[in-house]
């Protein structure tokens, strides 16, 4: 135990033969159980999975007989430890890049929070070490998961070492927290409509000889889209299902606004230049005062969303 609190180690296990036995032998001695989950690995994981937990008591081995991603192996995981009655559990990857020492301080940081989560940014030395490629990938997904999770101030949203609490984890709707390399952003997008409190811990990231799995082009391609359908879905509930205050009144007026400004405005702009006639006066300025008018109401219903508290936070004065 650590703070009065029972935890579980979850870690998804895929092709990890090379790294799992150092990763499950570097734990800190409060973890109360570990769950190594198989997630039907091609290579001799989950036979080393089950040696590891014949010479430790504290080991349990799930395994899948179909493939189900990194989600799919964290919801088994979850189901397990609300089975076993922990109160917390810690995701860790099996490939070497989280550093068990780190689980301390995860643990610690729910004493007044719900989630506690990895931050790689806060150092400028860790940012250094990061690959270019996952630098900028981070900063542009990072963005889109800011605006569909609403956690606004989470620094590094799309970093995987994280620490919740299981009843939290009972709040969740969990089929709607995707099987693969979404787990992370869904849970966040997920967390958000529990009132969730995130706390960050700086940390940094280890790159060693493990191999990622996840494409960069299925990333670019798959993520957008669920991320723009979650945010749709959080604008809508947020503001015109479980509440209704001036955001929303920004959005019903500044986006029809922006909308007709803008096509109004090309369309007129296309006509013209077609039949090599200057646009009337009138018409520009109904297209440029429709779509500034627009824009500035999106612009505040954006800083709104990004100061206001979340709505779904029952711990809050209403």
């Amino acid at each position: 135990m650590l703070n009065n609190l029972t935890i579980a180690v979850a870690i998804p296990c895929y092709k990890v033969e090379r790294h799992l036995e150092q990763v499950v032998r570097g734990l800190p001695a409060f973890v109360d159980t570990v769950l190594l989950v198989d997630d039907c690995s091609p290579d001799g994981t989950g036979a080393l999975a089950e040696r590891l937990a014949a010479a430790d008591p504290r080991v349990t081995v799930l395994h899948h007989e179909t493939n189900r991603g990194v989600g799919g192996a964290m919801k088994t995981a979850f189901r397990k430890a609300m089975e076993l009655g922990v109160d917390a559990v810690v995701k860790l990857d099996g490939d070497g890049q989280m550093d068990p020492a780190y689980i301390e301080p995860l643990v610690k940081a729910l004493d007044g929070a719900e989630f506690a989560k990895g931050n790689r940014l806060f150092d400028r030395q860790m940012l250094r070490r990061m690959p270019a490629v996952r630098r900028v990938g981070n900063m542009g997904i990072g963005f889109m998961v800011k605006a569909s999770s609403g956690y606004w101030n989470v620094s590094d949203p799309v970093n995987g070492f994280f620490a919740v609490r299981i009843a939290t984890l009972r709040q969740m709707d969990m089929g709607r927290v995707a099987d693969r390399y979404f787990f992370e952003s869904s849970m966040l997008i997920e967390l958000h409509y529990t009132g969730a409190r995130i706390a960050e811990v700086p940390m940094p990231a280890i790159y060693g000889d493990e191999k990622s799995n996840l494409s960069v082009g299925k990333t670019l391609l798959n993520f957008p889209p669920r991320l723009v359908a979650a945010w749709v879905r959080r604008i809508h509930l947020s503001y015109f299902v479980f509440d209704f205050n001036i955001c929303s009144l920004y959005i019903m007026i500044g986006l029809p606004c922006f909308l007709f400004g803008l096509v109004f405005g090309l369309c007129n702009w296309i006509h013209y230049a077609s039949i090599s006639s200057p646009s009337p006066t009138g018409t520009i300025m109904v297209a440029v005062l429709t779509f500034i008018l627009g824009f500035q109401m999106l612009l505040s219903a954006a800083q709104y969303d990004i100061s206001a508290p979340n709505p779904f936070d029952k711990n809050r004065v209403r």
